[in-house]
């Protein structure tokens, strides 16, 4: 069964581990946004982010996005998802089932969360991101607070076809 996956939401609320635990359980295809844009100059590091370098790199995904749909492959996506303009073009260029699923938490946890990483952003960027990703809700809403990874990835999986 092919479909895709979006896991959204603000630095520092875990995306990217939920995204890569989902992808091993599931045999899926990870892709990082976050990656994509740095990869491709697309990350603006003044914040002044802007639709159209989102939409460029969902351009620059979608071949191999559908290649692998195409052969039954999951694809799973995680990143901030700052304008629904991008979720909206994946959905309209994929003639696949998607999820969405919109992780939250508390702003002080995802500064606390930040400054554990190995590469810190700090509380100015995780405030930024963190009121640009809350400008709207899109998808299924997944508190992540007082929660373990596990038991994340376990409500989402409960929200996914069976395999």
């Amino acid at each position: 069964m092919e479909y895709y996956i979006i896991i959204r939401g603000a630095l520092g609320i875990g995306k990217t581990t939920i995204a890569k635990k989902l992808a091993k359980i599931l045999n899926a295809k990870h892709i990082s946004i976050d990656k994509v844009l740095e990869e491709n100059g697309l990350d603006k590091v003044d914040n002044n982010f802007i639709p159209e370098d989102f939409i460029k790199t969902n351009e620059i995904i979608l071949p191999k996005v559908r290649e692998s749909l195409s052969k039954g492959k999951i694809v799973i996506f995680d990143g901030c998802f700052y304008f629904k303009e991008q979720i909206k073009h994946l959905e309209r260029d994929l003639k696949f089932k998607g999820y969405i699923f919109n992780l939250k938490a508390p702003l002080k946890i995802c500064i606390k969360r930040d400054s554990k990483r190995k590469r810190v952003y700090g509380e100015k960027a995780t405030r930024e991101v963190y009121e640009l990703v809350s400008k709207f809700d899109y998808g299924m809403n997944i508190d992540t607070d007082k929660k373990t990874k596990e038991e994340v990835v376990k409500e989402i999986l409960s929200h996914l076809p069976k395999l």
